[in-house]
């Protein structure tokens, strides 16, 4: 059993700052990529940020220059530090990994999702 934890998500005004931090315990044999993505009301949920086990990031056109993700591999912890937050970025933050457990087998897994709210 694999769990996610989020944290960090809250109401910031406009070109404010926040860290999202996803910590993933149980059991863990690797981790893969781990991944950010949002939801917006009446929209689809998108990719965010990803970050491979190497540390190879890659983000949406949408935060480049304005968002960072980061893991720390000895937590089983990733992050997104999100600068020069703008409203259109008000959404539902999940984090995404590709775990491998003590089978051997990957699997996908979701967090529970955090709030961010940006105010003009």
């Amino acid at each position: 059993q694999v769990q996610l934890v989020e944290s960090g998500g809250g109401l910031v005004q406009a070109g404010g700052s926040l860290r999202l931090s996803c910590a993933a315990s149980g059991n863990i044999f690797s981790i893969n990529a781990m991944a950010w993505y949002r939801q917006a009301p009446g929209n689809e949920r998108e990719l965010v940020a990803r970050i491979t086990s190497r540390g190879r990031t890659n983000y949406a056109d949408s935060v480049k220059g304005r968002f960072t993700i980061s893991r720390d591999n000895a937590k089983n912890t990733v992050y997104l530090q999100m600068n020069g937050l703008k409203p259109e970025d008000t959404a539902v933050y999940y984090c995404n990994t590709d775990i491998v457990t003590s089978t051997y087998f990957e699997t996908n897994y979701w967090g529970q999702g955090t709030q961010v709210t940006v105010s003009s």
